[in-house]
């Protein structure tokens, strides 16, 4: 029988010492408990995107937090993993939640959100899929997510849910949507049935190609290092920009890609730029808050793809 401590950290919620409202000592001595029933301030988002200015011309895509990104593609509104909540984690008889506290708050309200066209979320862990804010949405937005996880949204409303597996491809609202292969794990709960464990039927998790009038970009959700975007080169497939995970990597880095690794996979695709996403948000594991940017800054001056952002909220465009 797993033990509390054990289902904790199984989710991510251990031993952690990443964010920077705290010294190095401090963050040394912390336990789970300072994590999960932290009540420090939530500190604002260093910038503030503008969707009502951008046009409909070009790929416009902004950081909202963690793995937030809001996404104008050639006038199609498209939000990734959407986390707008203070805290993420298990809901106890709705009256709390036993989980990390945001350090940083979402640089853009929910309520200034443009109209979405599509919801895509790569699986369904709690930093991922967010259960109070996806409530928060119109229940007739599209919803894209990975095989065997629509059940987790079934009962609650939604008009359209598309599962899409490894390979399989869909339009959706003009875009075309494929589902790429990672190295992750899907389980919401460690008694679930998993991918990852040799179980077809269980949990799955997704990177994303998304395609639309010639330009490609890659939602790489959450995933460990592997060499499968390198099947995005050997297609030919021109990729513009590759918004990657790059944090929570110490002790995770079986589950979680760590900034060198980062780079790595989004050379493999021949990524032109990189977003890093994944980090800075929320206190998932061990490394410092910064170390994650930091390492990616300096293995991008060994490497191609540049760096299309850095911090939340901040906005990169192509025409």
């Amino acid at each position: 029988m797993l033990s509390r401590r054990t289902f904790l950290s199984a989710l991510g919620l251990s031993l952690l010492r990443s964010s920077k409202l705290f010294s190095d000592q401090e963050q040394r001595k912390r336990s789970w408990k300072d994590i999960i029933f932290s009540d420090h301030e939530i500190a604002p988002a260093p910038e503030r995107p503008h969707p009502a200015s951008w046009d409909n011309s070009g790929l416009t895509v902004s950081w909202i937090g963690h793995a937030t990104v809001l996404i104008n593609f050639f006038g199609t509104t498209i939000i990734t993993d959407p986390v707008f909540s203070d805290r993420i984690g298990i809901n106890i008889l709705n009256l709390f939640i036993i989980g990390q506290k945001r350090l940083v708050s979402p640089a853009l309200a929910f309520e200034g959100l443009p109209p979405i066209d599509v919801i895509l979320l790569s699986h369904p862990h709690m930093d991922h899929l967010d259960l109070p804010t996806l409530r928060r949405f119109k229940r007739t937005i599209p919803i894209v997510m990975a095989k065997n996880t629509s059940d987790i949204l079934w009962r609650r409303g939604w008009k359209h849910i598309h599962e899409v597996d490894w390979g399989e491809t869909m339009i959706m609202a003009g875009v075309s949507i494929e589902a790429l292969k990672v190295k992750h794990f899907g389980w919401r709960y460690p008694w679930e049935q998993d991918r990852s464990r040799g179980n077809w039927k269980g949990r799955s998790f997704n990177a994303y190609l998304l395609s639309k009038n010639g330009r490609n970009i890659v939602f790489g959700g959450d995933t460990a290092y592997h060499e499968y975007f390198k099947q995005l080169a050997e297609r030919n497939i021109s990729i513009d920009l590759a918004m990657m995970p790059i944090g929570a990597y110490d002790p995770w880095v079986f589950a979680h890609a760590n900034p060198e690794q980062a780079v790595a996979m989004a050379t493999h695709m021949n990524a032109a730029h990189i977003l890093p996403i994944h980090w800075g948000t929320f206190t998932l594991s061990y490394e410092p808050t910064n170390e994650p940017i930091e390492r990616l800054q300096n293995a991008l001056t060994k490497h191609s793809p540049k760096l299309a952002l850095e911090r939340i909220g901040q906005t990169w465009k192509i025409d």
